[in-house]
């Protein structure tokens, strides 16, 4: 992966150095995402995972070992922290949570640029060490929570992001849909269906309620997004018997 695909979430408070690490960012072939608090650094590689964090050690509603710690609680990606000078307590602190590096500022922006791209080829293809799943023009990073289709973004909605993944990693087999509702939603599509046969034989005043939770589970199943894909030709086709294929 080149450069140029990598996203990468900045977080500081000093807004003249946030528009500068934009424009350094943006220059040196990386998508930027900028924020100036804690809070909103968490929100927002919650939303769209980044590849790599930039993170300021003093921030107004928090500090970037915490940001740190908690990046850290379910990613891999590189984080690199920003400090002034004399702060070797909070760097030793944020590298003990789990940074990669740190710059001191102020720091030259080649220099920032060149710590960062050493740190991602150190971190290796989508910054983690999960695949990057391709088929037929189809690109579905893991890490990043991106797919791109002939080299452009799709915006799909994280159960189409789960649905497309469980399709292409059972390349060229047949799935039922009962298979893609456990994979994706966590759905016993036969313990439901168990269930609400023995929920018919109870007494009609339950008996709304089971038909109702059968309704849910049918339109489930039915209801999962395949139109996107199934507009392109040979990605994605139905079989008769409930069962779907991805091309191989």
């Amino acid at each position: 992966m080149s450069e140029a695909r990598y996203r990468v979430l900045v977080v500081d408070d000093e807004l003249q150095i946030l528009r500068a690490l934009r424009v350094v960012l943006k220059g040196a072939g990386f998508d930027v995402t900028a924020v100036a608090t804690a809070g909103e650094a968490l929100d927002a590689a919650a939303v769209k995972p980044p590849h790599a964090a930039i993170v300021d050690l003093v921030l107004p509603d928090g500090d970037g070992v915490d940001v740190t710690r908690q990046l850290r609680e379910w990613s891999s990606m590189p984080i690199i922290v920003l400090s002034a000078v004399g702060d070797e307590d909070q760097k030793v602190a944020a590298l003990e949570a789990g940074a990669d590096d740190y710059v001191t500022k102020p720091f030259g922006p080649r220099e920032l640029v060149a710590r960062l791209q050493a740190a991602l080829r150190r971190a290796g293809p989508s910054s983690g060490g999960e695949p990057v799943l391709r088929a037929d023009g189809l690109e579905l990073d893991l890490a990043a929570h991106a797919v791109r289709l002939s080299g452009e973004e799709l915006h799909l909605t994280p159960i189409e992001f789960d649905l497309l993944k469980a399709l292409m990693e059972n390349r060229g087999r047949l799935l039922t849909h009962a298979a893609l509702l456990s994979q994706v939603c966590g759905v016993d599509v036969r313990r439901r269906r168990r269930d609400a046969a023995d929920a018919h034989r109870q007494p009609a005043a339950q008996g709304g309620a089971a038909r109702g939770g059968a309704a849910h589970s049918h339109r489930a199943g039915r209801g999962l997004p395949l139109r996107r894909l199934t507009r392109q030709p040979r990605r994605v086709e139905r079989v008769p018997g409930l069962r779907v294929l991805m091309a191989p």
